[in-house]
């Protein structure tokens, strides 16, 4: 297990330093000039080019690459050319705010959809397994903004439960701040919670119809005990992986949740990057992304492992 995981680290290091290649190449080829963005579109020729020269703009392709790449293994994310800050602590309050949205989100998802498919894959054919077939079917065809439209139309302007958009720091109350994460939560929760409960509902079909189940039972044991040690742990086996699959499909529905409701975290940052040419903070954002992507099927790979000891990684059929 110990040579899996340094195994694994070290596929980290290699997919981030070739995502990080992808990445400068990406910003290289993007329309738009960083030079007209600050000085604006009437500026002197003169000064676009002095500007472009103090930024290095004009320096070889892999010269910029180094640059950036060895800032990175120093810690260094340099600065943002709009905002005229360093992007470090920039990156590190909207992180803080989207892993905390992320974090809520994935955590629901989890629990709800988990909940939900183990109750239809144990109802299997009865008409509560009908109806959560068909709520699912349903949620995944709506689009995420669909769902933010929805639920600022019912909570925010009907109900008037939640604030539309905003965010409130945890300074101003414990209160104040919930109103405001609600309602992105939901968003996300609904837009990926179908995914979750459709795989846990297959896969304990196929579990509880599995010889060692029957074994089981037949043993005297109760179906809920049955259920709790026999069935679950064997069926959240791919759940496990489409959760880490999930949490990089979450990162793009954050960009979304976060632009739609004003919250002020790594996705609203991202765009507020890519709309005003800022490509030392679109760097950045972009490699942090990726990072917490391998970061989520790392875990989701341990966790496979822990919950079913007989898997052994690394090894041939044969072994």
């Amino acid at each position: 297990m110990i040579g899996y995981v340094i195994k694994r680290l070290l596929s980290i290091v290699l997919t981030m330093a070739i995502m990080s290649v992808l990445i400068f190449w990406i910003t290289q080829v993007m329309p738009g000039n960083v030079a007209y963005m600050i000085l604006g579109d009437f500026a002197a020729p003169a000064d676009i080019a002095t500007l472009e020269a103090k930024l290095g703009l004009n320096d070889p392709a892999h010269v910029q690459y180094w640059r950036w790449a060895s800032g990175l293994l120093r810690g260094d994310l340099g600065m943002s050319l709009v905002m005229e800050r360093p992007i470090g602590p920039i990156l590190a309050d909207t992180v803080s705010k989207s892993a905390i949205l992320a974090g809520i989100s994935i955590g629901l998802v989890a629990l709800v959809g988990i909940a939900v498919g183990v109750y239809a894959g144990v109802r299997h054919g009865k008409p509560a397994d009908h109806v959560v077939s068909v709520a699912t079917y349903l949620n995944i065809a709506v689009p995420e903004f669909l769902f933010a439209i929805v639920v600022v139309m019912l909570f925010a302007g009907y109900l008037n439960w939640f604030p539309a958009t905003g965010y409130s720091d945890l300074s101003n109350g414990f209160g104040a701040w919930a109103r405001h994460i609600v309602l992105p939560v939901a968003t996300l929760v609904l837009g990926l919670m179908a995914h979750i409960s459709r795989l846990t509902r297959s896969s304990m079909i196929d579990t509880m119809q599995s010889q060692y189940v029957r074994a089981a039972r037949a043993r005297g044991l109760s179906e809920w005990l049955v259920i709790r040690r026999h069935a679950l742990p064997n069926a959240l086996l791919p759940t496990i992986t489409v959760l880490a699959i999930d949490v990089g499909i979450m990162m793009g529905g954050i960009v979304v949740v976060e632009t739609i409701f004003s919250y002020p975290g790594l996705g609203r940052l991202l765009m507020f990057a890519i709309q005003n040419m800022d490509v030392p903070l679109l760097q950045a954002c972009m490699i942090v992304i990726t990072f917490v992507y391998a970061a989520a099927n790392l875990t989701a790979d341990l966790l496979y492992a822990f919950l079913n000891p007989r898997v052994r990684y690394g090894r041939s059929a044969g072994d």
